[in-house]
């Protein structure tokens, strides 16, 4: 059997979730661990691997697809997410690396996933990105618009449409993201809520998280 090493970053955000849980009358395997290896090399990565963690988030399918490949040889039980914007040209890429892709947010987008999963065999889990704060800047659809976009993908593109996925604006009370998130995914039947990172992830399970996408908290400061 491996040894499990201790790693304090992770340790601390293990302990704290479930302590939040603990707060919140959940079970404690209703919220997973997301650690978010985004601009973090390999050599970085590798401790939180050997302190058991295995489930990983990565923003851009082409760094993603420069370590990863490598690191999951060596740790194929390993889960990938791809959490960041997707762009139609890395979709084949992106399906065949990731397990879990949280950012479907337009019907190109949603096409082209159901084209390549055709094509290639492989069914990433999916869940669609929304834009709770309307933000010009940022990725994901309405909240007006979501309860349609997901019928879409369903009903048109063939796709199983787990849950939603939000960023909350950064100067805005990211409670009120959590819960409109949370109200739009309960009006949907859908069972994922991927919501919360290193600044508000206690906050996200109060209102239902299921997945936590954290990386500074663990890892560090990038580039440090």
């Amino acid at each position: 059997m491996a040894t499990t090493l201790l790693h304090p970053g992770l340790e601390d955000v293990l302990q704290n979730i479930l302590q939040a849980v603990e707060e919140a009358g959940r079970e404690a395997s209703s919220v997973r661990l997301i650690a978010v290896s985004k601009t973090h090399d390999a050599e970085r990565i590798e401790p939180i691997i050997g302190a058991g963690q295995r489930l990983f988030g990565e923003n851009r399918v082409q760094e993603a697809t420069g370590k990863w490949p490598d690191l999951r040889e060596r740790h194929p039980d390993v889960e990938l997410h791809l959490i960041g914007p997707l762009q139609s040209n890395k979709v084949k890429d992106a399906i065949a690396l990731f397990d879990v892709i949280h950012s479907v947010d337009r019907p190109k987008i949603a096409k082209a996933l159901a084209q390549e999963m055709a094509r290639s065999g492989r069914k990433p889990r999916l869940l669609v990105q929304v834009n709770t704060g309307e933000e010009a800047q940022k990725a994901g659809v309405l909240p007006g618009d979501a309860a349609g976009f997901v019928e879409q993908c369903q009903e048109e593109f063939g796709l199983e449409i787990e849950g939603l996925m939000c960023i909350p604006p950064i100067d805005e009370e990211s409670s009120l993201h959590f819960a409109l998130l949370a109200k739009i995914a309960g009006g949907l039947g859908l069972k994922e809520l991927s919501m919360g990172m290193s600044a508000d992830y206690e906050t996200a399970i109060q209102f239902g998280a299921t997945y936590v996408r954290i990386g500074t908290a663990i890892f560090g400061e990038r580039g440090k």
